[in-house]
Protein backbone atom coordinates (compact mmCIF):
# COMPACT_ATOMS: atom_id res chain seq x y z
CA UNK A 1 0.00 0.00 0.00
CA UNK A 2 1.54 3.39 -0.97
CA UNK A 3 2.64 5.65 1.82
CA UNK A 4 0.29 8.55 2.61
CA UNK A 5 1.49 12.08 3.18
CA UNK A 6 -0.43 14.19 5.75
CA UNK A 7 -2.22 17.30 4.51
CA UNK A 8 -4.13 20.07 6.19
CA UNK A 9 -7.23 18.88 8.06
CA UNK A 10 -5.78 15.47 8.89
CA UNK A 11 -6.48 13.86 5.46
CA UNK A 12 -3.72 11.92 3.78
CA UNK A 13 -2.77 11.74 0.12
CA UNK A 14 -0.43 9.30 -1.66
CA UNK A 15 3.23 10.22 -1.34
CA UNK A 16 5.39 11.19 -4.29
CA UNK A 17 6.93 7.70 -4.40
CA UNK A 18 3.49 6.09 -4.68
CA UNK A 19 2.48 8.41 -7.51
CA UNK A 20 5.71 7.66 -9.36
CA UNK A 21 5.18 3.90 -8.98
CA UNK A 22 1.69 4.17 -10.45
CA UNK A 23 3.01 6.29 -13.32
CA UNK A 24 5.70 3.70 -14.06
CA UNK A 25 3.09 0.93 -13.98
CA UNK A 26 0.93 2.85 -16.49
CA UNK A 27 3.88 3.27 -18.85
CA UNK A 28 4.78 -0.41 -18.54
CA UNK A 29 1.21 -1.36 -19.47
CA UNK A 30 1.49 0.85 -22.56
CA UNK A 31 4.75 -0.73 -23.74
CA UNK A 32 3.22 -3.77 -25.55
CA UNK A 33 0.87 -1.55 -27.55
CA UNK A 34 3.63 0.96 -28.35
CA UNK A 35 5.99 -1.84 -29.42
CA UNK A 36 3.29 -3.35 -31.63
CA UNK A 37 2.55 -0.01 -33.33
CA UNK A 38 6.24 0.74 -33.74
CA UNK A 39 7.04 -2.65 -35.26
CA UNK A 40 4.01 -3.11 -37.51
CA UNK A 41 3.00 0.49 -38.31
CA UNK A 42 5.83 3.01 -37.92
CA UNK A 43 8.61 0.82 -39.35
CA UNK A 44 6.60 -0.24 -42.47
CA UNK A 45 5.45 3.36 -42.96
CA UNK A 46 9.01 4.68 -42.88
CA UNK A 47 10.14 1.88 -45.18
CA UNK A 48 7.30 2.71 -47.59
CA UNK A 49 8.32 6.38 -47.61
CA UNK A 50 11.94 5.61 -48.48
CA UNK A 51 10.79 3.15 -51.14
CA UNK A 52 8.69 5.90 -52.76
CA UNK A 53 11.89 7.93 -53.26
CA UNK A 54 14.02 5.17 -54.78
CA UNK A 55 15.46 5.51 -58.28
CA UNK A 56 15.76 2.82 -60.96
CA UNK A 57 19.03 0.97 -61.56
CA UNK A 58 18.29 -0.11 -65.12
CA UNK A 59 17.27 -3.63 -64.18
CA UNK A 60 13.56 -4.45 -64.05
CA UNK A 61 12.25 -4.44 -60.51
CA UNK A 62 15.56 -3.35 -58.99
CA UNK A 63 15.86 0.09 -57.40
CA UNK A 64 18.43 1.95 -55.35
CA UNK A 65 18.09 4.47 -52.51
CA UNK A 66 17.66 8.02 -53.73
CA UNK A 67 15.53 11.13 -53.62
CA UNK A 68 13.40 10.65 -56.73
CA UNK A 69 10.56 13.14 -56.22
CA UNK A 70 9.56 12.47 -59.83
CA UNK A 71 7.90 9.28 -58.59
CA UNK A 72 5.20 11.43 -56.99
CA UNK A 73 4.82 13.51 -60.16
CA UNK A 74 4.41 10.31 -62.19
CA UNK A 75 1.90 8.91 -59.70
CA UNK A 76 -0.29 12.02 -59.91
CA UNK A 77 0.01 12.68 -63.65
CA UNK A 78 -0.58 9.07 -64.72
CA UNK A 79 -3.19 8.00 -62.20
CA UNK A 80 -5.28 11.07 -61.35
CA UNK A 81 -8.39 9.53 -63.01
CA UNK A 82 -8.15 6.57 -60.63
CA UNK A 83 -7.96 8.94 -57.67
CA UNK A 84 -11.09 10.76 -58.82
CA UNK A 85 -13.00 7.51 -59.40
CA UNK A 86 -11.94 6.19 -56.00
CA UNK A 87 -13.31 9.20 -54.16
CA UNK A 88 -16.47 9.41 -56.27
CA UNK A 89 -17.29 5.71 -55.84
CA UNK A 90 -16.43 5.63 -52.14
CA UNK A 91 -18.34 8.88 -51.54
CA UNK A 92 -21.49 7.58 -53.23
CA UNK A 93 -21.18 4.27 -51.39
CA UNK A 94 -20.80 6.10 -48.07
CA UNK A 95 -23.93 8.19 -48.67
CA UNK A 96 -25.92 5.11 -49.72
CA UNK A 97 -24.68 3.19 -46.67
CA UNK A 98 -25.76 6.07 -44.41
CA UNK A 99 -29.23 6.19 -45.99
CA UNK A 100 -29.65 2.44 -45.56
CA UNK A 101 -28.00 2.10 -42.16
CA UNK A 102 -29.61 4.97 -40.25
CA UNK A 103 -33.21 3.68 -40.29
CA UNK A 104 -31.97 0.18 -39.44
CA UNK A 105 -29.79 1.39 -36.57
CA UNK A 106 -32.66 3.55 -35.31
CA UNK A 107 -35.03 0.59 -35.35
CA UNK A 108 -32.55 -1.65 -33.52
CA UNK A 109 -31.84 1.01 -30.88
CA UNK A 110 -35.42 2.10 -30.13
CA UNK A 111 -37.91 -0.40 -31.54
CA UNK A 112 -36.32 -3.86 -31.67
CA UNK A 113 -36.99 -4.82 -28.05
CA UNK A 114 -36.17 -8.47 -27.40
CA UNK A 115 -35.03 -8.90 -31.02
CA UNK A 116 -32.17 -6.41 -30.62
CA UNK A 117 -29.46 -9.00 -29.98
CA UNK A 118 -30.57 -11.13 -32.94
CA UNK A 119 -30.59 -8.15 -35.29
CA UNK A 120 -27.09 -7.13 -34.18
CA UNK A 121 -25.88 -10.67 -34.84
CA UNK A 122 -27.40 -10.50 -38.33
CA UNK A 123 -25.60 -7.17 -38.93
CA UNK A 124 -22.20 -8.68 -38.17
CA UNK A 125 -23.00 -12.08 -39.73
CA UNK A 126 -21.43 -11.14 -43.11
CA UNK A 127 -18.06 -10.91 -41.36
CA UNK A 128 -18.26 -14.68 -40.81
CA UNK A 129 -17.47 -15.04 -44.53
CA UNK A 130 -14.39 -13.59 -46.18
CA UNK A 131 -14.46 -10.26 -47.99
CA UNK A 132 -13.43 -11.97 -51.23
CA UNK A 133 -16.14 -14.63 -50.98
CA UNK A 134 -18.84 -12.01 -50.37
CA UNK A 135 -17.71 -10.04 -53.42
CA UNK A 136 -17.73 -13.17 -55.59
CA UNK A 137 -21.28 -13.78 -54.39
CA UNK A 138 -22.24 -10.37 -55.75
CA UNK A 139 -20.97 -11.44 -59.18
CA UNK A 140 -23.66 -14.12 -59.12
CA UNK A 141 -26.32 -11.77 -57.76
CA UNK A 142 -25.64 -9.12 -60.40
CA UNK A 143 -25.01 -11.49 -63.31
CA UNK A 144 -26.64 -10.68 -66.64
CA UNK A 145 -28.94 -13.69 -66.37
CA UNK A 146 -29.72 -13.06 -62.69
CA UNK A 147 -33.09 -12.06 -61.28
CA UNK A 148 -32.13 -8.46 -60.44
CA UNK A 149 -30.75 -7.65 -63.88
CA UNK A 150 -33.62 -9.41 -65.63
CA UNK A 151 -36.24 -7.57 -63.56
CA UNK A 152 -34.64 -4.17 -64.07
CA UNK A 153 -34.28 -4.78 -67.80
CA UNK A 154 -37.97 -5.69 -67.97
CA UNK A 155 -38.71 -2.28 -66.46
CA UNK A 156 -36.20 -0.62 -68.84
CA UNK A 157 -34.24 0.83 -65.90
CA UNK A 158 -30.75 -0.18 -67.06
CA UNK A 159 -29.35 2.09 -69.80
CA UNK A 160 -26.52 -0.38 -70.54
CA UNK A 161 -28.73 -3.45 -70.17
CA UNK A 162 -26.52 -4.89 -67.44
CA UNK A 163 -25.17 -4.22 -63.94
CA UNK A 164 -22.08 -6.41 -63.74
CA UNK A 165 -18.89 -4.85 -65.09
CA UNK A 166 -20.24 -1.34 -64.62
CA UNK A 167 -19.63 1.42 -62.08
CA UNK A 168 -23.06 0.64 -60.60
CA UNK A 169 -21.87 -2.84 -59.64
CA UNK A 170 -18.71 -1.42 -58.03
CA UNK A 171 -20.72 1.05 -55.93
CA UNK A 172 -23.22 -1.67 -54.95
CA UNK A 173 -20.38 -3.94 -53.85
CA UNK A 174 -18.70 -1.19 -51.84
CA UNK A 175 -21.98 -0.25 -50.17
CA UNK A 176 -22.76 -3.83 -49.19
CA UNK A 177 -19.29 -4.80 -47.99
CA UNK A 178 -18.84 -1.75 -45.76
CA UNK A 179 -22.44 -1.39 -44.57
CA UNK A 180 -21.81 -2.98 -41.13
CA UNK A 181 -19.10 -0.37 -40.49
CA UNK A 182 -21.84 2.25 -40.81
CA UNK A 183 -24.54 0.45 -38.85
CA UNK A 184 -22.58 -0.36 -35.70
CA UNK A 185 -21.31 3.19 -34.87
CA UNK A 186 -24.78 4.59 -35.60
CA UNK A 187 -26.37 2.05 -33.31
CA UNK A 188 -23.85 2.79 -30.55
CA UNK A 189 -24.61 6.52 -30.77
CA UNK A 190 -28.38 6.10 -30.94
CA UNK A 191 -28.45 3.56 -28.12
CA UNK A 192 -26.84 6.11 -25.78
CA UNK A 193 -29.63 8.65 -26.35
CA UNK A 194 -31.95 8.90 -23.35
CA UNK A 195 -35.52 8.13 -24.57
CA UNK A 196 -36.80 10.68 -22.07
CA UNK A 197 -35.32 13.43 -24.24
CA UNK A 198 -37.51 12.31 -27.14
CA UNK A 199 -40.52 12.17 -24.81
CA UNK A 200 -39.72 15.67 -23.58
CA UNK A 201 -39.67 16.97 -27.16
CA UNK A 202 -43.09 15.39 -27.71
CA UNK A 203 -44.40 16.93 -24.48
CA UNK A 204 -43.27 20.33 -25.81
CA UNK A 205 -45.53 19.78 -28.86
CA UNK A 206 -42.73 18.94 -31.26
CA UNK A 207 -43.80 16.83 -34.21
CA UNK A 208 -41.99 13.50 -34.70
CA UNK A 209 -39.93 15.02 -37.52
CA UNK A 210 -39.03 18.09 -35.45
CA UNK A 211 -38.12 15.90 -32.49
CA UNK A 212 -35.85 13.86 -34.73
CA UNK A 213 -34.27 16.95 -36.29
CA UNK A 214 -33.75 18.79 -33.00
CA UNK A 215 -32.94 15.91 -30.63
CA UNK A 216 -32.08 12.57 -32.23
CA UNK A 217 -30.04 13.73 -35.21
CA UNK A 218 -27.71 16.13 -33.31
CA UNK A 219 -27.10 13.54 -30.58
CA UNK A 220 -26.34 10.85 -33.15
CA UNK A 221 -23.80 12.94 -35.07
CA UNK A 222 -20.76 11.28 -33.44
CA UNK A 223 -22.05 7.97 -34.78
CA UNK A 224 -22.68 9.50 -38.20
CA UNK A 225 -19.16 10.89 -38.38
CA UNK A 226 -17.56 7.67 -37.12
CA UNK A 227 -19.63 5.54 -39.49
CA UNK A 228 -18.92 7.65 -42.56
CA UNK A 229 -15.19 7.63 -41.79
CA UNK A 230 -15.12 3.86 -41.21
CA UNK A 231 -16.90 3.41 -44.54
CA UNK A 232 -15.23 6.05 -46.71
CA UNK A 233 -11.60 5.40 -45.73
CA UNK A 234 -11.39 1.65 -46.52
CA UNK A 235 -13.68 2.04 -49.54
CA UNK A 236 -11.31 4.63 -51.04
CA UNK A 237 -8.41 2.19 -51.03
CA UNK A 238 -10.38 -0.91 -52.01
CA UNK A 239 -9.46 -2.74 -55.20
CA UNK A 240 -11.33 -6.06 -54.93
CA UNK A 241 -14.78 -4.69 -55.80
CA UNK A 242 -13.48 -2.80 -58.84
CA UNK A 243 -11.56 -5.88 -60.01
CA UNK A 244 -14.38 -8.41 -59.63
CA UNK A 245 -17.46 -6.27 -60.27
CA UNK A 246 -16.26 -3.48 -62.56
CA UNK A 247 -14.77 -3.09 -66.01
CA UNK A 248 -11.20 -1.96 -66.78
CA UNK A 249 -12.57 1.59 -66.99
CA UNK A 250 -13.80 1.36 -63.38
CA UNK A 251 -10.39 0.75 -61.81
CA UNK A 252 -9.67 2.67 -58.61
CA UNK A 253 -6.41 3.85 -57.10
CA UNK A 254 -6.13 0.61 -55.14
CA UNK A 255 -6.00 -1.23 -58.45
CA UNK A 256 -3.24 1.11 -59.64
CA UNK A 257 -1.20 0.37 -56.51
CA UNK A 258 -1.75 -3.37 -56.91
CA UNK A 259 -0.83 -3.33 -60.61
CA UNK A 260 2.35 -1.28 -60.10
CA UNK A 261 3.47 -3.40 -57.19
CA UNK A 262 2.68 -6.91 -58.44
CA UNK A 263 2.58 -6.64 -62.23
CA UNK A 264 4.92 -3.81 -63.23
CA UNK A 265 7.14 -4.20 -60.13
CA UNK A 266 7.36 -0.42 -60.00
CA UNK A 267 7.65 -0.28 -56.23
CA UNK A 268 8.51 3.45 -55.94
CA UNK A 269 5.42 4.59 -57.88
CA UNK A 270 3.21 2.14 -55.97
CA UNK A 271 4.59 3.53 -52.70
CA UNK A 272 4.11 7.10 -53.89
CA UNK A 273 0.50 6.33 -54.80
CA UNK A 274 -0.03 4.93 -51.30
CA UNK A 275 1.41 8.03 -49.65
CA UNK A 276 -0.60 10.40 -51.83
CA UNK A 277 -3.78 8.46 -51.02
CA UNK A 278 -3.01 8.60 -47.29
CA UNK A 279 -2.28 12.33 -47.44
CA UNK A 280 -5.53 13.12 -49.28
CA UNK A 281 -7.61 10.97 -46.93
CA UNK A 282 -6.02 12.50 -43.82
CA UNK A 283 -6.73 15.99 -45.15
CA UNK A 284 -10.33 15.12 -45.98
CA UNK A 285 -10.84 13.49 -42.58
CA UNK A 286 -9.41 16.50 -40.72
CA UNK A 287 -11.61 18.96 -42.64
CA UNK A 288 -14.68 16.74 -42.29
CA UNK A 289 -14.32 16.30 -38.53
CA UNK A 290 -13.74 20.03 -38.00
CA UNK A 291 -16.75 20.89 -40.15
CA UNK A 292 -18.93 18.30 -38.43
CA UNK A 293 -18.14 19.91 -35.09
CA UNK A 294 -18.51 16.73 -33.05
CA UNK A 295 -16.57 17.27 -29.84
CA UNK A 296 -16.28 13.52 -29.26
CA UNK A 297 -14.11 13.09 -32.35
CA UNK A 298 -12.12 16.33 -32.69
Amino acid sequence: MPALAPVAGGAKTPSGAGVQRRARTAYLLLLPGIAWLGLFFVVPLVSLFFTSLQSPTGSAGVYQPGFEVANYVTAISDYWPQFIKSFIYSGIATVLALVIAYPLAYFIAFKAGKWRALLLVLVVAPFFASFLLRTYAWRTILADEGFITTALNALHLLPEGRILNTSLAVIAGLTYNFLPFMILPLYAALERIDPRLIEAASDLYASPFTGFRKVVWPLSLPGVVAGTLLTFIPASGDYINATLLGSPQDRMVGNAIQTNFLQFRDYPVASALSFILMAIILTLVFVYIRRAGTEDLV
